[in-house]
């Protein structure tokens, strides 16, 4: 019998194939810088910082017709410019409409305010930009900016000019690139502050915005630096937060990989000491290490958190410390948290013998006229300071105690109220459809119904809850870490079409205060409300939450404790 010469699969194993090599994630540390995504591309064909000259020489004298649309959609962020939502687009066509068809031809400018930190000329210069070129618009964020809306491109070098006369400036105010960077609203003149950071933000203002070494980062980067406890410092990219170290004395706790948007994650210690000296170096490496090793592949995965969360602190701290300082940073204690949280309303003394005035505008709106009267307010009373608040709060520095209650009786006259209810005092906004393309409903407006419905209803209401308001789920506002966060959506209204609504989240926080333990808002299934609705579904929550809590408990453990059926 003849023997086949072909060989049968016992005689001929699989070929044993080389291992797939992992997808690069837009490392460049790693040498992944192909392929590009959109936004990468636009940052690679020309530094974003670039197009200033272009705006002053080109966009300025021809008009918003002649801007480039890689510049227009893309590299004006760099300075401070998005262009805003087009009148009477509904939310519905938020997610179907290109961006050409969203905007409009004029600009938000945002105007970054480091610390919080005004003077009087400052102030007035804002107010002047607002009446003039802004149709009186000047909100204050939470993230101590000072936002301008109806801007057109025609104005914006006179409006540069303007600013930096003063010391303000727009430089990298929004982009892939270092934010403004977030300070105690009192830094220098609390009375429990021992290190004041003023001089480590002014540093790494100086040295690093408008720096083309970090201007072209994966994404944004969010900074707090803060001795006290009254910074959102769990929900930034970088924090440095006070403490006393036992053998080495005052300095800062390092907090790395925070951030809420989509996929929200809280900053973790890294369980370091920071002397105050070495803070900008230190920020500077945590940048450095964001900007080599961030994802930049995926668009929504190139936040430092991910790469928090991917690497852990251990790795994150050793990589730190032989890549970018060259050197071992201390071991550090936790800080410690205060007796309650920290929003600095109402009347407080300093520590050289005069006060602090804090007031609350409603949801951070205010205006360029207002301002203005601020301005001549805060003169009268013999200050020169006003300091801008995480929380869309503002201060008064430097008040002499016999003038502090006059001061609290202006402010109330212009719409500034520093013993206000706790609806007011505890309720933000984030800017909404009525200038935002991202967003789907109002918040502004609803917001400012809102406190005024619940001051109406509940005006003794004698507990603090926080309401935030966010008209996308992006969480401008912070809407997961909030005792009630509201996500904008569509939702079914009572007659079956889509109606303005909101996603409820509940007994969301940061950790503020002793007790406090930070995490997102408990999501219930179906939990929503219309826009209409929404000032009775708070009042039942609230008159719920009074009458059924125990002496002394946060409206947050109070959301843990009840049955669900409570909290619809």
């Amino acid at each position: 019998m003849a023997v086949s010469s072909t060989p049968t699969r016992s005689d001929n194993p699989p070929a044993v194939r080389a291992p797939r090599r992992p997808r690069g994630e837009g490392q460049w540390a790693l040498g992944h810088r192909e392929p590009l995504n959109a936004n990468e591309r636009i940052k690679k064909d020309d530094d974003p910082l670039n197009v200033r000259a272009r705006i002053e020489n080109i966009y300025a004298h021809h008009g918003f017709a002649s801007i480039d649309p890689q510049d227009l959609r893309g590299r004006f962020r760099w300075w401070g410019l998005y262009t805003q939502r087009k009148v009477g687009i509904d939310g519905g066509r938020t997610a179907v409409l290109e961006p050409h068809e969203l905007e409009d031809e004029f600009f938000m400018l945002r105007v970054r305010v480091d610390g919080g930190e005004l003077n009087l000329a400052q102030l007035r210069v804002v107010a002047d930009i607002s009446r003039e070129f802004a149709r009186d618009t000047a909100d204050i964020t939470d993230r101590q900016n000072i936002q301008f809306h109806w801007i057109r491109v025609e104005d914006v070098p006179e409006i540069w000019r303007r600013l930096e006369e003063v010391g303000l400036q727009t430089t990298e105010a929004c982009g892939d690139c270092p934010r403004v960077v977030l300070g105690s609203p009192v830094a220098g003149v609390a009375r429990e502050e021992l290190v004041d950071p003023t001089p480590a933000i002014d540093e790494i203002v100086r040295r690093y915005v408008g720096d083309k070494r970090f201007s072209n980062l994966p994404r944004k980067f969010k900074t707090s630096i803060s001795w006290l406890v009254d910074t959102p410092y769990e929900a930034n990219d970088i924090a440095f937060l006070g403490v006393t170290h036992p053998e080495h004395g005052p300095g800062f706790d390092l907090w790395v990989g925070g951030g809420l948007s989509t996929n929200p994650m809280l900053a973790r210690r890294l369980g370091v000491w920071v002397p105050l000296a070495e803070v900008p170096d230190v920020w500077a490496g945590v940048v450095g290490i964001f900007r080599d090793y961030g994802y930049r592949r995926l668009r929504n995965r190139a936040r430092l958190k991910f790469l928090v969360a991917d690497w852990g602190v251990e790795r994150f701290r050793e990589v730190l410390e032989k890549e970018y300082l060259g050197r071992t940073l201390l071991d550090g204690p936790a800080p410690e948290l205060p007796a309650k949280p920290i929003d600095h309303i109402g009347v407080h003394p300093q520590r050289d013998g005069r006060n602090y005035v804090g007031a609350a505008p409603v949801v951070g709106r205010v205006s360029g006229p207002q301002l203005a009267r601020l301005a001549d307010v805060v003169e009268a009373h013999g200050s020169d300071r006003v300091r801008l608040t995480p929380y869309q709060k503002l201060l008064v520095l430097d008040v002499a105690p016999e003038r502090t209650d006059s001061l609290v009786a202006e402010l109330r006259r212009i719409g500034l109220e520093a013993r206000p209810s706790a609806w007011r005092r505890g309720t933000m906004a984030c800017t909404g459809i009525e200038f935002c393309k991202l967003a789907i409903v109002e918040t502004k407006a609803r917001g400012a119904e809102l406190v005024a419905r619940l001051e109406e209803r509940l005006r003794d209401f004698d507990a603090d809850i926080s309401i935030h308001l966010n008209g996308c789920p992006n969480a401008c506002a912070r809407t997961q870490v909030a005792d009630i966060g509201l996500k904008g959506q569509l939702v079914v209204g009572p007659d079956g079409r889509q109606v303005e609504g909101f996603q409820v989240h509940l007994g969301g926080g940061l950790g503020m205060a002793q007790g406090r333990t930070a995490g997102f808002g408990r999501k219930l299934r179906g939990l929503k409300t219309t826009a209409e609705e929404l000032p009775e579904y708070v009042e039942r929550l609230a008159r719920r939450y009074l009458a059924s809590r125990s002496e002394g408990e946060a409206f947050a453990n109070w959301v843990i404790r009840v049955e669900e059926e409570e909290l619809r």
